[in-house]
């Protein structure tokens, strides 16, 4: 029997490290080698064997369409006939712009960049002129990219700055980072009423620690507290943007943050990222402004002419309460398939994303999470892998449904997982 993907690795492992371009696609979490992906279409990837699995991952969230979707595809070909970079403006960028300003109830300017990292390293720096302030506010368990200001860890108390969590980062970068506990607005006011603050980053839907959901009266406690102390609100957007509901987790919410961050739907499946806010705030930028940001492939036109298909699909269908049903007919199935077998699980979802986590009780903070067994989730993932379900191979990552996933797709996974579930 032949293992492509094997082979593949190993070669991989020669010329890159680690064998791949982001550290969780090794499959280190759960003890194998990676799948190298051949193809994929619709709700489904085919692996260099020719073996084809259901797609839980959707390239982690930017495909709510679904693989190479007849529409984004044939707009992305058109658009790369004419040419791949100009380095200059063109008109898929300004389509794009327009979208999301239309779409986003709290962004009346948008700045478009090439990924979600650099979309949030530059929201932060804006916050930090807008505020004349250094400090800013992240939360235990939230990623929000590798820039060297919010690679950190929490300190060792509530008023302590982050440490860095990786080699390589600056404790006097990290030093200007505090990390308070998701869901705890008392942290929160503990280093705003002590520290200024530029601004607060949250994803208003956890999605980094698996899915976790702000509790009742948390994001509007960071609303009204950030405005009391002088601080900018920052929502990282990157996952929840035109997944949580068209305009977002803001509008699913009815909050506005002061600066939004975007990133993955925006792209169709292409790098773009975005960051943007009221006017006020956005004309700080250069070349009106004094802050400086730039990017030779920021607005780069086969990116933002996918990103505009899909926007433009999506307003078109709404197909958020199709994938909302779809989200709870997996969560049901899959709970009742693990207390058929007498397996403690929990599931977070926030419609069309979810974790699945083995452990009992629910998972509303950080501490939560870090008790789901993660030997029992690498057992789960090698099960469903043989039983053609592509899983995100770690414990704490979100699975993404997309509108081309079916019922009959979702039935196969439950189906399989009951299996897979009767042998932990």
């Amino acid at each position: 029997m032949t293992d492509n993907s094997r082979d593949l690795f190993l070669r991989a492992r020669d010329v890159m490290p680690g064998g791949v371009s982001s550290p969780v696609r090794a499959f280190k979490a759960v003890g194998r080698h990676p799948l190298f992906v051949q193809s994929g279409s619709g709700s489904a990837i085919v692996d260099a064997d020719g073996k084809e699995y259901v797609d839980y991952v959707m390239s982690w969230g930017p495909l709510i369409l679904g693989h190479a979707h007849p529409e984004v595809l044939g707009r992305v070909l058109e658009t790369a006939a004419m040419g791949l970079t100009y380095g200059a403006p063109s008109e898929p960028e300004l389509e794009l712009a327009e979208k999301i300003v239309d779409a986003v109830p709290s962004v009346e300017k948008v700045r478009l960049v090439s990924t979600g990292t650099e979309a949030v390293m530059s929201a932060v720096r804006l916050a930090r002129a807008v505020t004349k302030r250094d400090d800013v506010v992240k939360f235990e368990g939230g990623y929000h990219g590798h820039s060297d200001g919010l690679l950190v860890k929490a300190g060792s108390g509530a008023l302590t700055f982050g440490s860095p969590s990786s080699p390589g980062v600056p404790k006097d970068f990290a030093k200007h980072t505090f990390v308070c506990r998701y869901n705890d607005l008392e942290s929160v006011d503990a280093v705003l009423s002590k520290r200024k603050i530029a601004a607060v980053l949250v994803e208003p839907i956890a999605g980094n620690m698996g899915v976790v959901l702000p509790a009742g009266g948390f994001l509007e406690g960071l609303r009204d507290l950030t405005r009391k102390r002088g601080a900018l609100l920052i929502f990282d957007e990157v996952i929840t943007g035109f997944r949580a509901s068209y305009g977002g987790a803001q509008e699913a919410f009815g909050l506005e943050p002061d600066i939004t961050t975007l990133g993955k739907i925006i792209g169709g499946g292409l790098p773009v990222g975005a960051y943007g806010g009221p006017a006020e705030i956005m004309d700080r930028l250069a070349p009106d402004g004094d802050v400086y940001q730039a990017g030779t492939l920021s607005g780069n036109p086969v990116a933002c002419a996918a990103g505009a298909a899909t926007l433009k699909i999506l307003k078109k269908t709404m197909p958020y309460r199709r994938l909302d049903a779809l989200g709870a007919r997996l969560e049901r199935g899959l709970l009742d398939a693990a207390a058929a077998k007498g397996v403690d699980a929990a599931i977070n979802r926030a419609g069309s994303v979810l974790t699945l986590f083995f452990k009992k009780g629910g998972a509303g903070t950080y501490e939560d999470v870090m008790q789901a067994s993660t030997s029992r989730f690498a057992k789960f993932f090698h099960g469903m892998l043989e039983r053609g379900i592509y899983l995100p191979p770690s414990a704490f990552e979100a699975w993404f449904l997309s509108a081309a996933h079916t019922e009959e797709d979702v039935d196969r996974t439950v189906k399989a997982a009951a299996e897979v579930l009767g042998t932990l």
